[in-house]
């Protein structure tokens, strides 16, 4: 893939004063000291894991008001480019606080349900990897970069970690909650 071998001190996992202790849970479990190459081995194992789901699960829903394994992974996917927006814009050293967003409202309005499980693996793979190629762009200086959404104040790289970070405790719930296992 596009990142093997490449390597970013400015990208090493973030210190803890560079996000709020609520992304902790998040960020902290990420296994990758190096951002790159985690977005390229989670995507890779990401990838295998989401193909290997059973057609009949995609519409389950482990309890009525929860969502289905296509709507968590459209939010996934709507998280990372979010998510990505923001750094962009902390790393081109914009400091309009950002607005939340209400990722309920996006779930209900995405229409996942109604959509192939092969299209939104292939918008994963396309979002993951414009993913990889911004966070490349980013030099020590943007990396290190700090913005505002809402209450949470962040460094750019805090963000990679957050997308990762996100997307692996999806992973699990789906695997727990949706597989049994």
């Amino acid at each position: 893939m596009l990142m093997t071998g490449q390597t970013t001190p400015a990208l090493a996992k973030p210190l803890p004063d560079e996000y709020p202790e609520w992304f902790a849970a998040e960020i902290e479990p990420v296994p990758y000291p190096e951002l790159l190459d985690g977005l390229e081995r989670s995507f890779e194992g990401t990838l295998a894991f989401l193909r290997e789901i059973p057609s009949d699960k995609l519409l389950w829903r482990y309890q009525p008001e929860k969502w289905t394994i296509l709507e968590v992974w459209q939010h996934v996917i709507d998280v990372e480019r979010v998510l990505c927006y923001r750094a962009l814009r902390y790393a081109r050293q914009d400091t309009t606080v950002l607005s939340k967003f209400d990722e309920k409202a996006f779930a209900t309005h995405s229409k996942a349900n109604s959509r192939s499980w092969d299209s939104l693996i292939a918008e994963y793979s396309a979002v993951r990897l414009s993913t990889q190629w911004l966070f490349k762009s980013f030099d020590a200086e943007m990396a290190l970069s700090r913005g505002t959404a809402g209450r949470s104040q962040l460094t750019v790289r805090a963000v990679g970690y957050l997308i990762l970070g996100h997307e692996m405790h999806h992973v699990g719930i789906i695997k727990e909650r949706y597989l049994g296992g």
